[in-house]
This record gives structure tokens, C-alpha cells and sequence, in this order.
């Protein structure tokens, strides 16, 4: 199956790369940007579970986060990933994704990036130098943190020494405040700044609510998996989908409260330097709406909270299998459809009109998720086997396998 994964991702990176002679480098590149940045979610969301778990020392999910260990092996992969954006921006074209990585780039109205304002009040931060160095420390915590975390509990299996039990509990502690650092200024690189005008003090919150949610869904996607084949009838039992579900359901409900909150404040408070970014999503510069109001109203508002929300309201449709797996697909590309909504916008027509969702070939935004997607797939399937199904040794195991029993 792994062998099966990375061919699927190869094929998908394959076909992503035509893109650039049908579509164009600007399209591809940020829906490759999108690929990427939605699978290190997911990964991000994986590795905070496992910190909260054991910082607070949790039981129930023992039995379930093994698989998550496994996830976190794609990070290094991620990174490597993420290089082809980097490079292409600094050794094709400065101003392919993020425009102000080149001081002439001319903004709508005339002016460059060196003389706007905006931009020399935040040059120290916005400087490719600090861009790579953040890039690059990033991904070296986030791989670090998991090896860590992966050499503890895979380790303790064979010996089942407790030290490997507080080592993980002091990682927790360093690794908590590092990744919510790390996984908001990376958001704010990444995504944020393709229209770095903008103000939002909620953005990475609003990031980590999508890790969390992401990851929670591949979870139950794995948990579903595993069970029909067998793997784990006997250990899981109706209250650890239960205890899942309800986690989904909580943070389906912050999403909803940090999005809605950053567009209230937003609105009300009504400055030039906020309000354009909402702007660019729902009016076109003759006053017609935008195709992307239709998908911030249906897709997001609708897609992202009511429907999942009303859904995992019910106890029989989180712990009912196949339901609650269909709510974690629905909730993933949902999650994708919002990626899309806070990248693919900062690609503008010569009115500075945000280009129409529906002409920008969105086949390069799904062949990059399946490019990234099955390359991190293959990375949890090569981990699979080099570990136990469940952490054997773990002084909670006992307790999670008999969860509310």
C-alpha cells in the first residue's frame, strides 16, 4: 500500500507540473502553495494533539495516538515539498507568490513595494532573509519535536521504562508554546502575507482551529480504517469515537467563534486596512459580486460550521462508523475549500479584482493535494510497521482500553 501511495503522489506531482505549460507558473504556484500548506495543517494539527495528550497526561486517547506519531514522519517530506515555492521565488521570479520578496513590484495604484509605507513599517520582518531562516526553523522544530516524541513511545514498547513517559511529558511542556509560535508565524508567512496589507491579530488562531479539526478528521479516517480491517476490534469500543467526536464537535464550534469574530471586529471597526481584504471576497470593482462571496457564504459559513455542527450534535452519528468518517470527509474538504478562500484570492485581474474561483483551473488545486497528499500518506504507511498498533507499554494503556467501561 505505501508503495501504492507514493506512486499516487508522484502522479499527482507529475500532472501539477503540466500545469505550468497549460495554466501558467502564477496559478500553479499557489495551488501547489495550497496542496502544501493544507497537509501541514493536518501534520501541525497531529502534533499538537500529541503534546496536549501528554501534558495532560490523557488516557483515553492512548490507543489512537500511535496513528498520529505515525503522521508526524511527513514532516521532513513537507519540507521538501515546500523548497520548489522557495526556490521558484528567489530563482525564477521574486514576485511568483509572495510580492513583497521584490521591491519592484509595482501594487494596484501605481506605487512599488520599496516605497509603500505599509511595507517599510514591516521590512524587518518581510525580508527574504528572515523568511528562509523562519521557513527553514519551522520545519526543523516541528521534525524535531516529532522525533522526539516518535523515539520516546516507540521505544518505551520495548523496554517499558516510565522515563520515556516523563521525557515525552517534558516535551509536551517545551514543544506546546513552540508549536503554537511556530504554527502562527507560519501561517502569517505563508498565507497572511500574500496580501500583506492586512491586519487580523486572529489569523493564527483561525489557523490552529483548522490544524486541529484536520487532524482530528484524518484521525477518525484511520480509527474507521484500521477497524474494517480488523486491526482494531477489540482495543477501540464506542466511547473513544464518541470522545473523538466530541472534540471535532468543540473545535468545529471555536472555528466558528474565531472566524466570525475576526469578520464582526473587522466590520465593525471598518478600516481601509482591514475591510479590503473581505472586500477582494465579495465585490468586484464595479460593485458586482464576487464568485468568492458565494463561497464564503455556501461554502464556508454553511459547509465549514452549520452542516458539521448539526451533524456531530447527535451521539448516534458519532458513533455510528461510516457517519461519522463521512463527516470527517465533508470536514476536510471543507477545510480545503477555506485554504483556497484565504490563498487563491491574492491572484488579481488588472482591475485588482480577485480572479473568479471558477476560472482558475482548479484541477492544479486538486492534482497538488493528491501530489502532497500521497506522499504524506506513503511516509504514515513506511511508519506503520516499524512500531506497535498501540503503545503496549504505556503506564495509561490499561485505562484507555477500557474507556468508560
Amino acid at each position: 500500500m505505501a508503495g501504492r501511495a507514493l506512486t499516487i503522489g508522484l502522479v499527482g506531482i507529475a500532472l501539477t507540473a503540466v500545469g505550468l505549460l497549460v495554466s501558467g507558473a502564477p496559478i500553479v504556484a499557489m495551488s501547489w502553495l495550497v496542496g502544501v500548506v493544507f497537509w501541514t495543517a493536518i501534520a501541525i494539527g497531529m502534533l499538537m494533539l500529541v503534546l496536549i495528550h501528554h501534558v495532560f497526561d490523557a488516557a483515553w486517547s492512548t490507543v489512537i495516538r500511535r496513528q498520529f506519531e505515525h503522521g508526524l514522519s511527513a514532516f521532513k517530506w513537507l519540507a521538501l515539498l515546500f523548497l520548489p515555492l522557495v526556490l521558484a521565488s528567489f530563482f525564477y521570479q521574486r514576485d511568483l507568490i509572495w510580492p513583497w520578496l521584490k521591491l519592484s513590484h509595482v501594487l494596484h495604484g501605481g506605487h512599488t513595494v520599496g516605497h509603500d509605507p505599509l511595507y517599510l513599517k514591516k521590512a524587518a520582518f518581510l525580508s527574504p532573509e528572515m523568511f528562509i531562516g523562519m521557513t527553514v526553523g519551522f520545519f526543523a522544530i516541528w521534525v524535531w519535536l516529532s522525533a522526539r516524541l516518535r523515539k520516546a513511545s516507540f521505544t518505551q514498547d520495548s523496554d517499558g521504562d516510565l522515563k520515556w513517559t516523563f521525557m515525552n511529558r517534558t516535551t509536551a511542556a517545551i514543544g506546546l508554546p513552540l508549536g503554537a509560535l511556530t504554527l502562527t508565524f507560519a501561517a502569517i508567512y505563508w498565507v497572511k502575507s500574500l496580501e500583506y496589507h492586512w491586519f487580523s491579530t486572529m489569523y493564527g488562531v483561525w489557523f490552529f482551529s483548522n490544524c486541529i479539526r484536520g487532524a482530528l478528521s484524518i484521525g477518525v479516517v484511520i480509527m474507521v480504517w484500521l477497524w474494517n480491517r480488523g486491526d482494531y476490534k477489540g482495543i477501540l469500543n464506542t466511547n473513544h469515537f464518541h470522545s473523538i467526536g466530541m472534540l471535532m464537535l468543540a473545535f468545529t464550534v471555536f472555528w466558528a467563534y474565531i472566524t466570525f469574530s475576526q469578520y464582526f471586529l473587522i466590520w465593525n471597526a471598518n478600516v481601509p486596512e482591514e475591510t479590503f481584504w473581505y472586500n477582494l471576497r465579495e465585490v468586484n470593482h464595479d460593485g458586482s459580486p464576487s464568485q468568492w462571496k458565494w463561497i464564503g457564504i455556501i461554502g464556508i459559513l454553511f459547509g465549514h460550521f452549520f452542516i458539521p455542527f448539526f451533524f456531530l450534535l447527535s451521539y448516534r452519528f458519532k458513533i455510528t462508523r461510516h457517519i461519522i468518517r463521512r463527516i470527517a470527509i465533508w470536514i476536510l474538504a471543507v477545510i480545503l475549500l477555506d485554504m483556497c478562500y484565504n490563498i487563491l484570492p491574492a491572484l488579481k485581474d488588472s482591475h485588482g479584482d480577485s480572479l473568479p474561483f471558477f476560472s482558475l483551473n482548479l484541477v492544479w488545486v486538486l492534482t497538488s493535494v493528491v501530489g502532497v497528499g500521497g506522499v504524506c500518506v506513503w511516509a504514515y504507511l513506511r511508519s506503520f510497521p516499524t512500531a506497535k498498533l498501540i503503545p503496549i507499554r504505556d503506564p495509561r494503556i490499561g485505562e484507555s482500553l477500557t474507556h468508560h467501561e
